[in-house]
């Protein structure tokens, strides 16, 4: 069932929001080469409960770590741990916090020094897709628009969109409906609302868009299948009468 928040629900997502920013950029000078994802993971936890808040990913369906930490050909869900993040690597970060009874859920691509041409054009391209796709939403909008407006500039830059895994509503629940597609048509799918809350997230790859079985070694991260370097980008909006609001950025 779609959620549409009252004011006052608006108001509790937007602090949570604004938590979740500043750990997104107080992680952005902590990770870099040398140090370890399960540091990186133990930092986000300590912000998150000085702030008054908890990790939204904590225990969610048994997912043992606070946040995900997902290196180069990873997607998503990467498991913080002993491993070292590296010059080179393209790190996607992706959190949530739960605050008075509401969640937001963001993440961000870090470059970690000098990357290659094409991860540093993959992580830019993600992030314009995201607001190119925003651009299209507003009260009675359809989420094929956004969709659409995604995956067009995504093949346009010669990326490929991920199909398996969506964006999504937001609020009491981290996952609630809709599910939102990063490609589609225009003028198709769900019509949004105002007071609506989305979770929207483009996840591209350098090549095709074909993504593996969680590892069975963890039960989680997601790669791509032709191991090409992948990227995401993800705020979560408010939708309003002319346009979207991020309370995350």
């Amino acid at each position: 069932m779609l959620s549409v928040k009252s004011d006052h629900e608006l108001a509790v997502m937007r602090r949570s929001g604004a938590i979740l920013r500043d750990l997104l950029v107080y992680l952005e000078e902590l990770v870099c080469d040398g140090v370890t994802t399960e540091y990186v993971d133990r930092k986000a936890l300590e912000f998150i409960l000085k702030n008054g808040a908890i990790p939204s990913f904590k225990d969610y369906n048994e997912y043992p770590a606070n946040i995900c930490i997902s290196l180069d050909d990873e997607i998503v869900h990467g498991i913080p741990g002993k491993r070292y993040i590296k010059d080179g690597m393209l790190v996607k970060v992706d959190a949530g916090v739960f605050f008075e009874g509401f969640h937001t859920d963001a993440a961000r691509t870090f470059e970690i020094g000098q990357v290659s041409e094409i991860k540093h054009n993959l992580a830019k391209v993600c992030k314009e897709a995201f607001f190119l796709g925003i651009a299209q939403l507003k009260d009675g909008a359809r989420l094929g628009d956004y969709a659409q407006a995604v995956q067009s500039y995504t093949e346009l830059n010669g990326f490929s969109v991920v199909r398996d895994l969506t964006g999504h509503g937001i609020g009491r629940e981290l996952h609630e409906d809709p599910m939102v597609l990063n490609y589609g048509k225009s003028g198709r799918g769900t019509r949004v609302s105002k007071g609506m809350t989305l979770a929207l997230e483009p996840m591209i790859n350098a090549g095709k868009y074909h993504v593996t079985d969680p590892d069975e070694s963890d039960g989680w991260t997601i790669r791509t299948l032709d191991k090409s370097p992948s990227a995401h980008y993800e705020n979560t909006v408010i939708i309003n009468e002319s346009g979207v609001e991020i309370i995350t950025l």
